[in-house]
């Protein structure tokens, strides 16, 4: 080994190229080639893991399509993220060795394996683009919304990111030997440093407001009642969302075969096989609609072995052992049960049908009148025969699924998070509009949607939400000004000191490399010459 090698030498290079001594051969064309391709895959993979945790939000979106195919219930979301986590990983960490091999001036020469590994991470990327704008491709207008509230911190961290790799553009543009080398390595380096230091000229968000101006908190309506704490859609999970101070459940009715409304959100084929035991309470018949069975049959199941199984949002380790006990007993309510609790509580009930439009809105109408609870507390939804109930419920509060409000009749909205914007938001609040937004789930978006002015959500974590007491961050817009303006100026001055450092101890090893040259030229013209000089 060379005298020079140390440990961080040869671990470097023998994790990077698994050369465990300087190789011999310069390959600098090819070197550089992969070592643009390990920086491409990584900003990839980075990119892709941001687009992972912002779908985080709607991961049962996932877990639900792959049920339909698979007919098993996993959290394969979860499966794809830590997949994802790993390739992102690795792909940094390669990149890092890189920079550590250019910072020790040594040889780039990227193993093969690295090669096919690098390989079958950018065709994993792929398959996940593509799997999201073929199955999935409301998720991207997700990522756009996320920008809102990242933005601000991305464009932090692109300028520090920025600041520190200056240092090996600049090492590479002086080590260009031709002038358009020089010229694209300055061109590109201007062009991306001024995409990064003025792009908050174009970065809007709603939390970039004075904190006096924040509107109030959004209201929390349980979906399915309490789904993290609790099998959804039982009696238990609608309780659990009490706890969490709910304004409302949002719950989803079908009809028995004998006429009962019921609660169950799977309506489509094998509607039981996700949250019952059907299959082993009935191993040799098959249902594919809640008329299939009564509602005698439907109460014998159990609706809470399946949540303590499958653990779906990964927080049955939160649950006491009695909660355990209590969750493993839970069966199919019915829809008198839940108007009781609501009336019990005075929380609002919203809700979707399924089922043959005319049959099961008189029965639910029906059911609801009986119950007796107060008719302001229903926030009717589904937009079949509509006309009949407002005829037949007048106190009913009447909810839409869309913002088309021309008549002026639309006060209640209730719309995917995504389908209206931030601005359309707040307009609508300054028009005495009331917007729940459905489903969030993580803090990130209830802060954004919080800012923007939402007056509730639809979640499956209350829990969480509940104890938030303000949005993550909200900022002036004149303070983040100063704070942006202050950082771009910093990186600048920072990077001109490091390009004149740089500058200054170049110049300074080419001039002790020309002295230790012209030493060695002298001391061996001395020794050529020695037996022709006169000896003393």
């Amino acid at each position: 080994m060379p005298q020079d090698d140390n440990c961080w030498r040869v671990c470097s290079r023998g994790l990077y190229s698994c050369h465990w001594r300087e190789p011999r051969e310069n390959k600098r064309k090819c070197a550089c080639f992969w070592f643009s391709v390990v920086a491409l895959v990584s900003l990839l993979a980075l990119c892709w893991m941001y687009v992972c945790l912002i779908a985080l939000n709607d991961q049962d979106d996932v877990n639900w399509l792959a049920f339909q195919n698979l007919k098993r219930w996993v959290n394969w979301f979860m499966v794809l993220v830590i997949i994802s986590a790993a390739l992102t990983i690795y792909c940094v960490l390669l990149l890092l060795f890189a920079l550590f091999q250019v910072a020790l001036g040594e040889q780039l020469d990227l193993h093969w394996l690295h090669k096919v590994f690098l390989f079958l991470g950018v065709i994993f990327i792929a398959s996940g683009v593509a799997g999201i704008s073929v199955k999935w491709h409301e998720e991207w207008q997700t990522v756009t919304l996320s920008l809102q509230a990242s933005a601000p911190f991305l464009q932090f961290g692109a300028v520090g990111a920025l600041t520190l790799l200056s240092l090996f553009v600049f090492r590479g543009f002086r080590a260009a030997k031709k002038n358009w080398s020089k010229f694209l390595i300055a061109v590109v380096f201007v062009v991306v440093s001024a995409a990064i230091f003025l792009c908050p000229l174009h970065i809007q968000s709603p939390c970039l407001i004075e904190m006096q101006e924040l509107p109030e908190k959004p209201k929390l309506i349980g979906h399915r009642g309490a789904p993290m704490l609790a099998p959804e859609n039982t009696m238990m999970s609608f309780n659990s969302s009490l706890t969490c101070g709910v304004t409302a459940f949002e719950t989803d009715v079908q009809l028995s075969e004998d006429g009962n409304p019921f609660l169950m959100h799977d309506h489509r084929g094998e509607f039981l096989r996700r949250t019952t035991n059907v299959k082993e309470k009935f191993p040799d018949q098959h249902f594919t609609h809640s008329s299939n069975l009564s509602w005698k049959a439907l109460q014998s199941l159990n609706a809470g072995e399946w949540f303590l199984k499958t653990d779906p949002f990964g927080s049955v380790s939160m649950l006491s052992a009695e909660e355990k006990k209590t969750a493993r007993r839970q069966t199919i309510p019915s829809l008198s049960q839940l108007l009781d609790l609501a009336k019990q509580h005075n929380t609002s009930v919203m809700f979707d049908l399924y089922g043959d439009a005319a049959n099961i809105t008189e029965r639910t109408v029906s059911t609801i009148l009986e119950s007796g609870i107060d008719q302001s507390l229903i926030l009717w939804l589904p937009p079949e025969k509509r006309g009949y109930v407002e005829d037949v419920a007048p106190g009913f509060i009447q909810v839409y699924k869309d913002d088309d409000n021309n008549n002026n009749t639309r006060k209640h909205l209730n719309v995917k998070y995504s389908n209206l914007s931030m601005t359309k938001i707040s307009d609508l609040r300054r028009m005495n509009i009331t917007v729940n937004l459905w489903v969030v789930n993580e803090r990130w978006l209830f802060s954004l949607l919080w800012c923007a002015g939402a007056s509730s959500v639809t979640t499956n974590s209350c829990h969480l939400l509940q104890k938030l007491n303000q949005p993550d961050w909200v900022m002036g817009p004149h303070t983040y000004r100063v704070i942006w303006i202050t950082v771009d100026i910093a990186s600048i001055v920072i990077m001109i000191g490091l390009y004149i450092f740089q500058r200054k101890t170049h110049c300074y090893c080419l001039r002790k490399a020309t002295e230790n040259q012209k030493k060695n030229t002298l001391s061996w013209n001395e020794k050529e010459l020695s037996p022709f000089l006169p000896t003393v």
